[in-house]
C-alpha cells in the first residue's frame, strides 16, 4: 500500500503539472493571435514601422527573466508588427548604447522588476538634457519580470497565474492605453541622483523584511518568523532624525501634445511689432520665500512614497505621502504588522502621522547606520534630498485598469 500511495500521489502531480503546462500554452496561443490581428492592420506604404526598444534585465527572477520573456513575451511583441530591438542591461557602456538608441525609438519597453526601472531612470540622468526630455515623453512600456514589480498592481489586474500576468501586460502595451507616474529623485550630499517610482522606506519593517528569505526553511512562517527575531534588539527600535518639508503644489494644465503649428513670418513680424511700441510691462513682483515646515522625529519607520499606487487621474494639486509611523508599538503587533507590509509596504497603519509634501530634506544624525530601501533597492542611509517630479512618465496600462481609476475619481 505504501507503493500505491506514493505512485498514486505522483501521478497525481505529474497529472496537475502537465495540465498547468497546458493551460499556459492556451495563454500564450490566446495572447499571440491576439497580437497578430495588430500586426495584420495595414498602413501606408511611406509610413515605417513603430520602433521598440525593449531594455531587458537577464539577472531579474533569480536569472530566469530571459526564458520568460522568449517564451511570453517576445512572440507576442513580433507578431504585432512592431519592429523590435532588445538591449540587455547587464554589460558596460550602457548610457552610451542607450543614447544612440533613443532617437529613433517611437516606445520603450522594461522587462524586468522595479531594479530594472530604476537603472534604466539612473542611465538616462547621465545623459545629456535633450536626451532625457525625449525620455519623459516616449512611452514606456513594463513587463513584470522580477521577484518584485510593484508597477504591475497600478498599471495591471492581478493575477496569480505568472504567463497571464506577463502577456496581459505586452498586450496592454499594444492597445496603446497610457497613464502619467510620479517620480522621486533622490539625492545625497555627493551621490548621483537615484529616482522611485514607488518610494523610500527606513526603519524596523524594512530591515527585518530584507531578512525574511533567510527563514526560507520556515515556509510559509518565515516571514513571522524573520520580524519575530528582529525584536530581540533594543526595544523599542527608535529612528531619529529632523524632517524639512514644502506643501502640495498646485497641478498646472496637462500640455497638448500636438504643438501648434509656427504662425506665418508676416504674423510674427506683427506681433513683434506690436510688443514693441505697446506700453513697457510691469516688473515682475518678487517671488515668495519658500515655506519650510521643519519636524524633529522619532519613528520606527519612515516612508516617503508616491501615489502612484492610489493614482487619481482628476486631482489637482501633486504631492508625495510622507508617513511618519509611531515608535511605541509592542512586539506582537510588529510581528502582525510586518507581515502586511511585505504585502504592501508604503500602507500607513493607523496612528501614524502623514503629511503631504512636494519636497524633504531628511536629515540624519552623525554616525546613523542601517540602510534605505528605495524601490526594494538597498542603499546606505544618509541625508537626503527629495523632490517630486509630476507626471514625469508615461506608462502603458490595461485598459481596464484606466476606466477603474476614472470610475473611482468621479465617486
Amino acid at each position: 500500500w505504501k507503493k500505491s500511495t506514493f505512485g498514486a500521489c505522483l501521478l497525481g502531480w505529474g497529472g496537475h503539472w502537465l495540465y498547468g503546462k497546458h493551460c499556459d500554452n492556451l495563454l500564450r496561443r490566446a495572447a499571440c493571435q491576439e497580437a497578430q490581428a495588430f500586426g495584420n492592420q495595414l498602413i501606408p506604404a511611406t509610413e515605417p514601422l513603430k520602433k521598440a526598444t525593449v531594455f531587458l534585465n537577464p539577472a531579474a527572477c533569480k536569472g530566469k527573466a530571459g526564458i520568460l520573456f522568449e517564451k511570453n513575451a517576445a512572440p507576442i511583441l513580433h507578431l504585432s508588427g512592431l519592429d523590435v530591438t532588445v538591449v540587455k542591461t547587464d554589460y558596460e557602456g550602457q548610457a552610451k548604447k542607450l543614447l544612440e538608441l533613443m532617437e529613433n525609438t517611437d516606445l520603450i519597453i522594461i522587462a524586468g522588476g522595479d531594479g530594472t526601472v530604476q537603472e534604466l531612470h539612473a542611465n538616462v540622468n547621465l545623459l545629456s538634457s535633450y536626451v532625457q526630455a525625449a525620455f519623459s515623453k516616449i512611452p514606456i512600456g513594463f513587463i513584470p519580470l522580477g521577484k518584485t514589480c510593484t508597477l504591475s498592481h497600478t498599471l495591471y489586474p492581478e493575477s496569480t497565474n505568472q504567463v497571464q500576468h506577463i502577456t496581459n501586460a505586452t498586450l496592454a502595451i499594444l492597445k496603446g492605453e497610457t497613464v502619467p507616474l510620479d517620480v522621486l529623485q533622490i539625492k545625497g550630499e555627493k551621490e548621483q541622483p537615484v529616482f522611485a517610482v514607488s518610494g523610500l522606506r527606513w526603519g524596523s519593517y524594512r530591515d527585518a523584511g530584507v531578512k525574511v528569505s533567510k527563514y526560507w526553511y520556515l515556509g510559509p512562517l518565515k516571514t513571522k518568523a524573520a520580524h519575530f527575531f528582529s525584536t530581540f534588539k533594543e526595544w523599542p527600535q527608535k529612528h531619529q532624525a529632523a524632517l524639512m518639508y514644502l506643501g502640495p503644489t498646485e497641478r498646472p494644465p496637462e500640455e497638448p501634445e500636438e504643438k501648434p503649428s509656427r504662425p506665418p513670418l508676416y504674423v510674427r513680424l506683427y506681433r513683434r511689432l506690436r510688443s514693441y511700441w505697446s506700453s513697457p510691462k510691469e516688473l515682475p513682483q518678487e517671488v515668495a520665500p519658500e515655506d519650510w515646515e521643519e519636524l524633529k522625529l522619532s519613528t520606527i519607520e519612515l516612508s516617503i512614497a508616491t501615489r502612484n499606487r492610489q493614482l487619481d487621474l482628476t486631482r489637482t494639486e501633486d504631492f508625495m505621502d510622507i508617513c511618519i509611523e509611531a515608535e511605541s508599538v509592542s512586539k506582537g503587533e510588529f510581528v502582525h504588522r510586518g507581515s502586511q507590509k511585505m504585502r504592501d509596504p508604503h500602507t500607513c497603519p493607523e496612528g501614524s502621522q502623514c503629511i503631504q509634501a512636494s519636497r524633504c530634506i531628511l536629515q540624519l544624525p552623525e554616525g546613523t547606520e542601517g540602510s534605505f530601501g528605495i524601490d526594494n533597492e538597498e542603499y546606505e542611509a544618509m541625508p537626503v534630498e527629495v523632490k517630486l517630479l509630476p507626471r514625469k512618465l508615461r506608462f502603458f496600462c490595461d485598459p481596464r485598469m484606466r476606466e477603474q481609476m476614472l470610475q473611482a475619481a468621479v465617486q
